[in-house]
């Protein structure tokens, strides 16, 4: 999937007259690739359009329109594109009362390398996590995780054979699986090399 480049980008003026219809496909968009993993774990799979929208936001909330400053965000959001051999992931930690989420988040340490993708009878695939910085410590867990899921040429063709697609997490404080839905399947399976 080709990254992002300036011309690719609305300038803020065009944005703001674009913005609702554009907010709107996007929203639909990022709610088409949001997979829940059980009641607190929510990932949102990356792509080109859910990138664009999120560099369109950031430009206009901090009224960025210099080149150099812009390209320091397509630097920071350009790498969570799939590269076509992988799929790539937003984790959502989510726990609307503050106290339990602090509660979680103290005993979520090390989740986010627990989060493994199934594709039919392969190996499950393991998530790497947060290759930017660290987001645990030994306190606490971060709410967000950037995931990156690498997939073997085998298992891009079982996937576009129609293999069972399901995610999982294994840890002692939160155990999930869930099968991906045909819609969703074929969704995510667009952003891997036939």
């Amino acid at each position: 999937m080709q990254k992002l480049a300036h011309t690719d980008l609305l300038s803020l003026e065009q944005y703001a007259r674009q913005r609702a219809g554009f907010r709107a496909r996007a929203i639909a968009h990022k709610r088409a690739r949001s997979v829940p993993l059980g009641p607190h774990l929510t990932l949102l799979f990356e792509d080109r359009t859910t990138v664009q929208y999120q560099v369109q936001e950031m430009l206009r909330i901090e009224r960025i329109f210099e080149p150099a400053a812009i390209d320091e965000e397509l630097a920071a959001y350009n790498p969570l594109i799939p590269d076509g051999h992988n799929l790539k992931a937003t984790l959502l930690i989510e726990y609307p009362d503050i106290d339990e989420r602090r509660r979680a988040l103290e005993n979520l340490r090390g989740i986010e390398h627990r989060i493994e993708l199934l594709i039919g009878d392969s190996p499950p695939v393991l998530a790497v996590a947060d290759e930017d910085l660290p987001r645990s410590n030994k306190a606490k867990t971060a709410a967000v995780h950037f995931l990156r899921f690498e997939l073997s040429a085998a298992q891009i063709r079982a996937w576009h054979g129609g293999a069972r697609i399901g995610l999982r997490v294994r840890h002692p404080f939160y155990t999930a699986e869930i099968a991906l839905n045909a819609t969703q399947s074929a969704g995510l399976g667009a952003d891997l090399d036939a």
